[in-house]
């Protein structure tokens, strides 16, 4: 299997493949990689709908020119907490990102949650995000706006009156019950709109139908979420140090 970076002509593969309506396993299949690089490249590359060999070629290119121009400052960055490999935590926060991505949030929101979920304290400010995924204020502003938007990130004040962006240890709660909340909202527009087309009719059967199934999720989903919450979390161990830096003890 070859390795490192993907070469134009993979990447001209992977266009043909989408645009044939390929799974990703399959394209990955043809070119000999693994399916979590296509995943990956497609989805910080536009996604299936948009992706373009090209554009998403070139693009790499100018992040690579990046990292290389980033690499002196890199070195002098303090070593990973807990002893952990600074590669294998960079490769995770790109697989978790994608995951995001793959579920709905749109790429520059779920590179600011992808962040601050692995961050060990779980709040950055907007410059250590700027400085960390190299991108622009206004980027950051924008995503931690949009994610606020949906309860997944709160902000405090913290020292010199600089904002914190926060995802605590409840963020999958918060996410899953903001999702019944929408889920039911759906729901109720759904059961007006039987009233409107009428009872009985196809439109409004129809709606009937919808509304009831998405009460039944929205209900079952926040039920869920309730019963896991109370049984399956997890207080993180006190470890001494903080997220920049290793503790006493490792």
């Amino acid at each position: 299997m070859p390795g490192g970076r993907l070469t134009q002509q993979e990447r001209q593969q992977i266009a043909l493949g989408l645009g044939d309506g390929l799974p990703y396993a399959e394209i990955a299949r043809r070119i000999d990689r693994p399916t979590s690089t296509v995943t990956r490249e497609v989805m910080r590359n536009g996604g299936p709908t948009a992706y373009r060999a090209d554009l998403a070629h070139r693009a790499t290119e100018r992040r690579a020119h990046r990292r290389r121009q980033a690499a002196p400052r890199a070195a002098e960055a303090p070593p990973q907490a807990h002893g952990r490999d600074p590669e294998a935590v960079r490769a995770y926060e790109e697989t978790l990102t994608t995951v995001f991505m793959q579920s709905g949030t749109p790429q520059m929101m779920a590179r600011v949650m992808a962040c601050l979920t692995i961050s060990d304290t779980g709040s950055l400010t907007a410059s250590e995000l700027v400085e960390r995924l190299q991108v622009s204020p206004a980027s950051v502003s924008k995503a931690v706006a949009f994610l606020e938007s949906q309860d997944l990130v709160r902000r405090e004040r913290g020292e010199r009156r600089r904002d914190r962006y926060v995802v605590d240890d409840e963020v999958m709660y918060q996410g899953m019950m903001a999702s019944a909340r929408s889920t039911a909202q759906v729901a109720e527009t759904a059961r007006q709109g039987v009233d409107v087309l009428g009872p009985g009719t196809p439109a409004g059967t129809r709606l009937e139908n919808t509304a009831r199934f998405l009460e039944f999720v929205s209900e079952s989903l926040a039920r869920a979420a309730d019963q896991a919450r109370a049984v399956l979390h997890t207080k993180p161990a006190t470890v001494p140090g903080d997220d920049g830096g290793p503790g006493p003890d490792d």
